[in-house]
């Protein structure tokens, strides 16, 4: 006896596994790839430089401290993760979630806003951490693709309409889209015609560029090309705004401090966040995983996303998530492994000590035009084509989404994105679209509809019920099988349901069955079941429903259930 308790086991054994997971991302180490893993992590911060000065700013936050989410966050990932291609740091749809969240709390870019950001990076790792031990990644299942189409194009929306009175030099008034556009009308005569211009050039390098020249980093030619023009030609005395003195030198260490009142309120912003970076990530992991054939751990990633949050936190910055757009960028430039990251990281330290002085002369509407492009780029045009192509109904869902981020906020639209993403998900399993089994006329077996009365052989109905079986479509399976007795031109001897779709079956749904059993023999019917799969088997076992049927009455294929049927005349 060790006098350990199972909690002090239990936590010693995620330790050890946390050890052994370290540098997944990085380990085996090819020296052949590590000068390509160098050059895609020069371009990576290329991309990640002036993107996250822009994060920065949808968040609320000091543009520095979209510097420092991408220096230890990303380094915290690339260490602990499991991905070799996952990149990590500042993202528009959480620092929208965060900014939203945080709206009326405090002033911007304050020290008490900072500290609210902080302690929202902190719960969200927390929430993170709790989601491997309790085993919640599959939380991010629950966000479907469309929606999350509607929601980041509402959010694209949001953002870019937010960023359009600083491309004219105005002051953004109102509390959302609409009555920003209005303001930024009704004030148009007070616009600086030197601004506007300053905005539209760099809005015609960036996409002129990438048109013409897209593995240049446009945005960054713009940023370093503008702070040039306005310390050369004084920019200021032109009437265009600048960011002014930007803190030098590495992030403090510190812990976040909030009123207790607070708490809740960032609790609720965080579990926002939460399900979007556990949705975004796991499906970036996944698919580059899926694309080289390697192993992702999303348990082990998600410990490390949660330590990266708490990293930010520590170092005074707001919520880091994997990013899908760098993580491609990255691929596209030859990366593979996290050493493309961590080579971005030391980049961005080198620009902290020693190149944050330049930065006193970038023109905030520059800084406006970048992250009005970010935004013009989340609002996914050809996704939600493509969505309203294949599937009407899903797109409004989408739409529905994005408006309500649009119209209402971020807030809302992801609660909204999550609660209609659970109700696709239970309208499919609700009413399942269940056949019948025939043999065609090629002697083949077909699936036939419902409203045909198809028989297997005459007298021998088999039924395919196409989902688990649970209190929600329990009512559905009855009633079919009813009709289906009921509706024929001569009452079946047997009822077989095919269950090969059936993975579970819960109380509500064994007694239907145990219903649907009396029902049918006192209609001169046999029910019988193939096809059922060991859990499901398992679970009527446990219920006693097997029992009350027989357990004769149990098939392992639809071939057994015709052999006996066609015995069932020796046998009586």
């Amino acid at each position: 006896m060790t006098g350990e308790s199972s909690a002090e086991r239990r936590d010693a054994g995620i330790i050890r596994r946390l050890r052994s997971s370290a540098l997944q991302g990085i380990l085996p180490l090819d020296r052949a790839q590590v000068p390509r893993d160098v050059v895609a992590g020069v371009a990576l911060a290329a991309l990640a430089i002036p993107s996250s000065l822009g994060y920065a700013t949808i968040a609320g936050m000091p543009v520095i401290t979209g510097l420092y989410s991408v220096l230890l966050p990303t380094v915290v990932f690339a260490l602990l993760g499991s991905s070799r291609h996952l990149v990590v740091g500042a993202d528009s749809a959480t620092a929208a979630i965060l900014a939203a969240g945080l709206a009326g709390l405090a002033a911007t870019q304050s020290s008490d806003y900072i500290a609210l950001a902080a302690m929202t990076a902190f719960i969200a790792g927390v929430f993170l951490v709790v989601a491997r031990l309790a085993r919640l990644g599959f939380i991010a299942d629950f966000l479907s693709r469309t929606v999350l189409v509607g929601f980041l194009t509402g959010v694209g929306i949001q953002v870019a309409v937010g960023q359009i009175p600083g491309l004219f030099g105005l002051t953004k008034e109102g509390s959302g889209p609409v009555m920003q556009l209005w303001n930024v009308v009704a004030d148009l005569g007070d616009a600086s015609m030197t601004t506007v211009a300053v905005s539209a050039a760099v809005i015609v390098i960036i996409r002129g560029g990438r048109v013409l020249m897209p593995k240049i980093p446009w945005a960054l030619v713009a940023v370093v090309g503008s702070i040039i023009a306005s310390a050369a030609f004084d920019f200021v005395e032109h009437g265009i705004t600048t960011l002014g003195a930007v803190p030098s030198g590495l992030p403090s260490f510190e812990i976040p401090s909030v009123p207790m009142d607070d708490v809740a309120t960032l609790a609720g912003v965080a579990v926002s966040i939460f399900v979007v970076i556990l949705a975004q990530s796991a499906a970036t992991a996944r698919a580059y995983a899926a694309r080289y054939n390697e192993r992702v751990d999303e348990n082990t990633d998600l410990v490390a996303l949660g330590l990266a949050n708490a990293a930010a936190s520590v170092t005074g910055t707001f919520v880091v998530n994997g990013s899908p757009t760098k993580t491609q960028m990255v691929d596209s430039a030859g990366g593979r492994t996290q050493v493309a990251n961590l080579t971005m990281s030391a980049i961005v330290l080198i620009v902290l000590l020693f190149l944050t002085g330049p930065l006193q002369y970038l023109p905030n509407a520059v800084l406006a035009a970048v992250v009005f492009l970010i935004g013009i780029d989340l609002v996914d045009v050809t996704g939600m084509r493509r969505i309203f192509r294949l599937r009407r109904d899903e797109f409004y869902v989408a739409l529905l989404t994005a408006v309500t981020v649009v119209f209402v906020g971020v807030l809302q639209g992801i609660l909204l994105a999550i609660f209609l993403s659970i109700v696709i998900h239970l309208r499919a399993s609700y009413k399942p679209r269940n056949t019948l089994e025939a043999i065609g006329t090629d002697g083949a077996v077909h699936t036939t509809p419902l409203e045909d009365h198809a028989e297997m052989v005459p007298g021998l109905v088999v039924y395919r019920f196409a989902h688990s079986m649970y209190f929600a479509n329990a009512n559905q399976f009855s009633e079919e099988v009813l009709e289906l007795v009921d509706g024929a031109e001569e009452t079946p001897e047997w009822f077989c349901v095919e269950a090969t779709a059936v993975a579970g079956v819960d109380i509500t749904s064994a007694d239907t069955l145990h219903e649907l059993y009396d029902q049918l023999r006192d209609r001169g019917v046999r029910l019988v079941i193939a096809n059922l799969s060991d859990d499901a088997r398992s679970a009527l076992d446990h219920y006693g429903t097997t029992e009350i049927i027989g357990g004769d009455a149990v098939y392992p294929n639809i071939a057994a259930v015709r052999a006996a049927y066609a015995a069932r005349g020796l046998t009586t």
